[in-house]
């Protein structure tokens, strides 16, 4: 990471920021990444990552490119045991075929969807893990800040 010189922006709260980013297991494989893509414009603080990935962001500069390595109370959160649910089968529709590790989609009382991991089948009830996919993983997480509120990089790459 470089020291952030006075005349660069830094990526504060509320900020709207334009980066590139990857996210990566431990193993290196890639899980999520903008680097083949177009760049993620968003504004830091309005939920378009989880809580810590934004804390990792704050201070970072313009045109910065760094490795961020969070472990997972600062990434995704550990798992939490009560958010396994055993489930009716009947709560899966019948042209729906599904197998371990299948991630459902599942309607909340209020009707808002939520994702859930199947982990285990059986003939009337299947368990499924309602933590986020990545708990309870270190992650890498990879960042070329390309603009901050409106002051762009010369050469971004």
């Amino acid at each position: 990471m470089t020291a952030s010189t006075p005349d660069l922006p830094t990526i504060q709260r509320g900020t709207a920021v334009v980066l590139h980013y990857e996210v990566r297991l431990p193993d290196d494989r890639v899980v999520d990444s903008t680097f083949d893509a177009e760049p993620f414009a968003f504004t830091l603080g309005d939920g378009s990552f989880a809580p810590m990935l934004e804390e990792a962001l704050i201070g970072l500069p313009l045109c910065e490119r760094t490795r961020i390595l969070l472990t997972p109370e600062y990434a995704f959160g550990n798992p939490d045991p009560d958010m396994v649910h055993e489930l009716p089968r009947s709560d899966i529709p019948n042209h729906l075929t599904i197998a371990i590790d299948d991630v459902v989609e599942f309607s909340l009382p209020s009707g808002e969807p939520v994702a859930g991991t199947v982990r285990a089948i059986n003939e009337d009830t299947l368990t499924v893990d309602f933590n986020h996919p990545l708990a309870g993983l270190n992650i890498q997480f990879l960042v070329h800040v390309l603009a901050i509120d409106g002051q762009t990089c010369e050469t971004p790459e």
